[in-house]
């Protein structure tokens, strides 16, 4: 387990990031490339960015699928980070549905107290606030924290440990739920995270936990969702492993088509593992995911994906298209940057997260615009480097469609929509 040495830009991992074992074999190189959400300003065109190693591995011993290299997480999350969950609709909507279905399930009441690891802009707990549930966020990162306090969800600024934890329980601090919404994968030390977790849940309370899944990521060629926040990529084998090893049990899972394929996982202190959890271990045990034979292939899949990438957007560049983006997004910088997609083929890209506008993508240095921009400039085709919300953009976008607009989708397989 590593523990960050303050100033130490990145350290690279030669054990298991869960277990601590030394059988980790790299699968996939994706070679050194920028922080994915460290966004550049048009004036630092001329100063090199950061870039660090890209390869994921596989553990034999507890099936954990990880990247080897950590960055330091100030580099990474508390330097004017751009993130801001509200922007999304479909995330806004998404997570709604998720607290309704809990104050309904868990009989949540006004002498309840809920707890959001990784709350960013307060877009999950406001829904509590408005039913009147006391709530507590925390958060490293201060832009996100302070607009999280505006809409009247208090939030700690800080980063979520072990340490942390204990000092919120000596205060009297526990939670009946616990929400954790992509966050599991982005700490380094992944094991005090969960013993965190352990030491701030009341005994019949649940921590309600959402990862991208492994198995989506490697069947639907999901490369770009590689990054360097993203730590760890989870199988339910290997987050079972990790929950029984700090006496928490993984007792319901739901799988979500957010982000490309995600599980919602139900943690709690008392064993009633049920059928959906026993189903999936089987499942993941019958497809070899368990295993690192079912690794081997990816990376000569994604080789061909860039490849194809590659060649369509130049075909089109050739004919004389014009190309933009669309999506600012942390997956966008890992595509354009291993794909080599640069101002040569793309114009611009569009976000509607305003702290993103203004700025360029890492790496490729690609202007960021308002999505307004996609009507003014009327380009040809839109790369959709967001494709976790095709249907949401695309319904955004129905003028530009109307007036002839084609999107690009990169994955699973190149395809103009």
């Amino acid at each position: 387990m590593t523990m960050m040495i303050a100033g130490t830009a990145s350290v690279t991992e030669h054990t298991c990031r869960s277990c601590g074992g030394s059988h980790i074999d790299t699968f996939l190189k994706l070679g050194r490339t920028p922080l994915a959400d460290r966004l550049t300003s048009a004036s630092d065109n001329g100063e090199q960015e950061p870039a660090f190693p890209l390869n994921v591995a596989f553990c034999r011993d507890c099936s954990l699928v990880q990247i080897t290299e950590t960055v330091n997480p100030r580099i990474l999350f508390a330097d004017a980070y751009p993130y801001y969950s509200s922007f999304s609709q479909a995330l806004l909507r998404h997570s709604r549905d998720n607290v309704l279905d809990l104050i309904e399930r868990r009989g949540l009441k006004a002498d309840s107290f809920v707890i959001e690891l990784a709350s960013n802009d307060g877009y999950l707990l406001k829904n509590y606030v408005e039913a009147g549930i006391q709530v507590l966020g925390i958060d490293p990162a201060d832009g996100p924290a302070a607009a999280a306090g505006k809409i009247g969800v208090p939030t700690h600024l800080a980063f979520f440990t072990r340490e942390l934890a204990e000092t919120l329980r000596n205060e009297g601090v526990q939670a009946d739920v616990i929400h954790a919404n992509n966050v599991l994968a982005h700490v380094a030390d992944t094991n005090g995270f969960v013993a965190g977790v352990a030491r701030l849940l009341k005994d019949d309370g649940v921590a309600v936990i959402e990862a991208p899944y492994v198995e989506p990521m490697i069947e639907h060629c999901e490369f770009d969702t590689i990054y360097h926040e993203h730590l760890c990529y989870f199988s339910v084998t290997a987050l079972d492993k990790l929950f029984r090893r700090h006496c928490l049990y993984l007792n319901e899972i739901k799988h979500l088509a957010i982000h490309g394929g995600s599980l919602r996982l139900y943690v709690e202190k008392l064993e009633r593992v049920g059928a959906s959890v026993l189903d999936q271990l089987e499942h993941e045990k019958s497809r070899g995911i368990d295993a690192i034979d079912y690794y081997r292939d990816f990376s000569t899949t994604v080789d061909k994906l860039k490849v194809e990438l590659s060649g369509l957007l130049r075909r089109l560049k050739a004919d004389g298209a014009t190309i933009a983006a669309y999506g600012a997004a942390a997956k966008g910088a890992t595509l354009i940057n291993t794909v080599g997609i640069g101002r040569d083929l793309i114009d611009f890209v569009v976000d509607r997260n305003t702290h993103k506008q203004g700025k360029c993508m890492p790496g490729q240095r690609i202007p960021i615009r308002p999505t307004e921009a996609l009507l003014e400039a009327q380009p040809d085709y839109v790369l959709v480097l967001a494709w976790n919300f095709i249907d949401e953009i695309m319904a955004q976008q129905s003028e530009y469609r109307a007036r002839g607009g084609k999107f690009i989708v990169p994955v699973p397989t190149p395809r103009i929509v």
